[in-house]
């Protein structure tokens, strides 16, 4: 029983650890530069995001320079659900009403002599964007308790993510049909188009050689 414990335990902590890297994002961006990071999210599904400026003198205030605009989009109908100008950090949180990509991008202000800002961002989606630490002070559950629920809920959002895919694997399944079969008739229709061509070039040229009495 020990033993299987000791291995629940160190499972839960690779897969806390897991998930906390893979949800944090660092790079650099140039003054008067923009980058965009997608993120594929499905219908319905809670998203949240935080990013900020890291200040190159700890203790002192952001300089004039380190200031982005940040505009969250989506690529099927560009609607925006987050926009702020020269901030040097924020938040924002929405729930998605369709799925596809979304669009998270970052503009620094324009600046002389340019200067390389380092920002920190973090995405999450689904599952991972619940406050579980939250949650389990609220309720004061075990840890055990805590962890078991939390796995819980990764599974089920895994399971939807399934499923989610399955519909996007027929969608493209459909679209392959529906392409292929455009394509038969057109090959079908060029063969036709092909045959009345070589049709209508005999008859002329028979015409041609019985007028000049060749044939």
């Amino acid at each position: 029983m020990f033993l299987r414990s000791k291995k629940l335990w160190t499972v839960l902590l690779i897969l806390s650890i897991w998930s906390r890297v893979s949800d944090s994002l660092h790079f650099e961006l140039n003054s008067g530069r923009t980058k965009c990071i997608a993120e594929d999210i499905k219908s319905n599904s809670m998203t949240v995001g935080k990013y900020s400026i890291d200040n190159p003198h700890e203790g002192q205030p952001l300089p004039p320079s380190h200031k982005i605009s940040v505009k969250v989009t989506t690529s099927n109908s560009g609607n925006s659900y987050h926009h702020a100008d020269h901030v040097d950090s924020g938040q924002f949180a929405f729930s998605a009403v369709e799925a596809g990509d979304y669009m998270a991008c970052f503009s620094a202000v324009d600046h002389k002599p340019e200067v390389t800002l380092s920002i920190d961002f973090e995405w999450r989606t689904g599952v991972q964007s619940k406050s579980w630490a939250t949650l389990a002070k609220k309720s004061q559950v075990e840890v055990m308790e805590f962890e078991v629920k939390s796995l819980l809920d990764t599974v089920n959002s895994i399971h939807d993510e399934m499923f989610y895919l399955r519909e996007r694997e027929e969608e493209m399944q459909d679209l392959n049909r529906s392409t292929n079969t455009k394509m038969a008739w057109l090959s079908f229709l060029s063969l036709f188009v092909c045959i009345g061509v070589a049709g209508m070039q005999y008859l002329h040229l028979k015409t041609f050689f019985e007028k000049k009495k060749v044939i």
